[in-house]
């Protein structure tokens, strides 16, 4: 059953970063295009991810010999709601500081945390995530990429297979890959396991996917027989499935699940406070920050469980499952409310953010998990299947 949410508060220490944070930006991102802020945490600028790392903003969470900063979820709770909440263009570290650092702090060896982990934090590293496959999708349990072992005198696995739907596999080092290491896809949650694939390695293909909005953000990855050394296995043989479920939980609770339509938002604030009436506006401004002040502090509570050492696998499918939701709805409800002020005209900045994210907001509910499975998950969590 769902554990009980308890309302959580960030502490001062942690609070206090958020000055610093909003300074850095307000300089930083100062002339960029709302449109382009749209795009923050797909939005893909290595130096960017750099200057954070020179500033010990990466890794907020990891232990200082590895070079983080032991500050916690909550630190990086609002290092996350400032970066998003300006647009900035997080991409190329995401998903390494996200999620696939945490992965290894917990289930790696000690070699692998002294290689990975300083080089995440130094912004020298990027990883992507291969989950999905073609004919799988969501359901990670039908996985059928395979490794097997080469041989007995040599270790290292041989890996043949496909991803897809793998966010910025074609810019990143490496990928951290569910894989199926004993049986068959009719085993579902038994016999995979987690590979760190070098995707510089031969018999690694990697193909951008163009949206549509012609960005190449996504990728299908391929291998074939990719020689992976014995230690690319994350944790223990056949415990994958454990492990990426405590991983998602990382993926799904941030405030990236609620923030992707702020630069819409702030650049249709900024035309209605030109506007002599604004009675409209109010109340779909109103529909909004009421979800979102739930939605806030929902989030904050699972950030709380992840920093009692928690995995809120069923909380944070709650979180994503809704958050998205009211992320497609922001570029509706905007819309609509432009349209009933058909006769004012609407400056073309505001126009293209609108039009962007009313094409990528279908995705909002694919990426991580599609609705029906994060429901799924939740009907368990609840007890109800």
């Amino acid at each position: 059953m769902i554990d009980t949410l308890e309302l959580s508060t960030i502490p001062s220490a942690d609070e206090a970063l958020r000055a610093e944070v909003r300074t850095f930006l307000a300089d930083t991102l100062d002339g960029l295009e709302p449109d382009e802020r749209a795009r923050s945490w797909m939005g893909f600028d290595a130096g960017f991810s750099r200057q954070l790392a020179e500033r010990g903003w990466l890794g907020l969470t990891l232990p200082r010999e590895y070079g983080g900063a032991e500050r916690g979820h909550f630190a990086r709770f609002v290092l996350s709601e400032e970066l998003l909440g300006a647009g900035a263009p997080v991409s190329a570290h995401w998903i390494a500081d996200r999620q696939s650092a945490p992965l290894i702090l917990k289930y790696g060896s000690p070699a692998q945390r002294a290689f990975y982990l300083p080089r995440i934090c130094r912004a020298d590293a990027f990883f992507c995530i291969g989950m999905s496959e073609p004919g799988a999708g969501s359901d990670l349990a039908g996985i059928r990429t395979r490794a097997d072992p080469i041989s007995a005198e040599r270790g290292g696995w041989r890996l043949n297979g496909s991803k897809i739907w793998t966010t910025n596999a074609h810019r990143s080092h490496y990928m951290i890959a569910l894989v199926r290491t004993s049986g068959t896809p009719e085993d579902r949650h038994q016999g995979l396991s987690q590979l760190i694939v070098d995707l510089s390695l031969p018999g690694v293909t990697v193909r951008p996917i163009q949206d549509l909005t012609g960005d190449a953000h996504f990728s299908e990855v391929f291998f074939d027989n990719v020689e992976l050394p014995a230690d690319a296995l994350i944790g223990e043989e056949g415990a994958g499935w454990a492990q990426v479920n405590a991983e998602l939980a990382f993926e799904r609770s941030g405030p990236e699940r609620l923030y992707s339509s702020m630069a819409l938002l702030e650049c249709w604030l900024t035309h209605c406070r030109g506007l002599s009436d604004n009675t409209a506006s109010r109340a779909t401004l109103g529909a909004i920050l009421s979800q979102m002040a739930v939605l806030r502090a929902l989030s904050l509570a699972v950030a709380g469980k992840l920093a009692a050492g928690a995995s809120p696998a069923t909380e944070a499918a709650l979180v994503k499952d809704l958050g998205t939701e009211l992320e497609q709805r922001i570029p509706q409800l905007i819309g609509d409310a432009l349209g009933r002020q058909a006769d004012v005209p609407t400056p073309l900045p505001l126009l293209r953010t609108l039009a962007y994210l009313e094409q990528i907001a279908p995705t909002f509910s694919l990426r991580g998990g599609t609705r029906e499975i994060l429901r799924g998950i939740i009907a368990r969590g609840l007890g109800l299947r």
